[in-house]
């Protein structure tokens, strides 16, 4: 999950638990508090916390609509020079394409199905790939740039099919996720496991009743203690994705550097 999930959640969390969302500004969004009159039980909505979070979230639609514009770009150039360019994941387009005719597993059949529904379709193909959670659709935008698709006709499919239809899913799926009844019914799941369920429990209890305590939090208030191992297993997690994901990037630059030195020492040879 990115980083507008764990906002909402806590924005779903607080909402159910101050039974209200007008959070003091300053500190919202930083830090979530109760409001001095808190609003009447059960008179949160669905509607209400969509309303709260709609700003957020549609920036970060717009943000990840941006950013499906490099392979789009590095594509449709690559089409009216010519080159080639040194990127694995359209090298494997144009391997697609070749093969296509001959294409057997599950994987490549999908990739084609996309490939197919944008080109032919053309706006609602993209809009349909672009609305749903589709960790292929580097593809669709590859697609784009190499058959000349109008910028206008992706970016604004693209546009709307994130930072709208897809948010909108997205949005309604975590706050359903972290309603308060749901996470009630989850944490007693938890304690319902036989022989470890309740040790199990206890922490995901403790860290919850802390939750509770900052939101209702005022100045003058010491700050509730509670921070337990179940936080800084998170923090740690997150950490470790972290260091992950700059080592993978360091990894594919080792690979892509290898590579072009290879193909230099090749075409050396071939010369000679």
């Amino acid at each position: 999950m990115d980083l507008k999930g764990p906002h909402i959640a806590s924005v779903t969390l607080a909402a159910y638990e101050c039974n209200s969302v007008n959070f003091p500004e300053p500190p919202y969004p930083d830090q979530i508090i109760c409001p001095d009159e808190e609003g009447i039980e059960g008179s949160i909505s669905l509607w209400s916390i969509i309303s709260k979070v709609r700003i957020e979230a549609c920036m970060w639609g717009v943000g990840t609509a941006i950013g499906e514009l490099p392979p789009y770009f590095m594509a449709r150039a690559a089409r009216l020079s010519g080159a080639e360019p040194d990127d694995e994941e359209y090298q494997e387009f144009e391997e697609m394409l070749e093969n296509a005719e001959t294409a057997q597993d599950f994987a490549s059949r999908t990739k084609l199905a996309i490939q197919n529904l944008v080109q032919k379709v053309g706006f609602f193909g993209i809009l349909a790939c672009a609305s749903i959670p589709n960790p292929l659709f580097d593809l669709a935008g590859i697609t784009c740039g190499h058959f000349l698709v109008p910028f206008w006709t992706f970016f604004g499919a693209t546009l709307i099919g994130k930072a709208i239809i897809k948010m909108h899913i997205q949005k309604i799926f975590v706050i359903i996720t972290f309603s308060k009844h749901i996470v009630e019914q989850m944490v007693a799941f938890i304690g319902a496991v036989p022989g470890i369920g309740p040790s199990l429990q206890k922490p995901f209890q403790e860290y919850l009743e802390a939750q509770r305590q900052k939101l209702h939090h005022r100045s003058g208030v010491g700050t509730p203690q509670g921070e337990n191992w179940l936080s800084w297993t998170f923090e740690k997690l997150v950490v470790v994705m972290v260091c992950y994901f700059v080592l993978s990037i360091i990894n594919s630059m080792a690979q892509s550097y290898a590579k072009r030195l290879q193909q230099r020492f090749s075409s050396e040879e071939k010369t000679k």
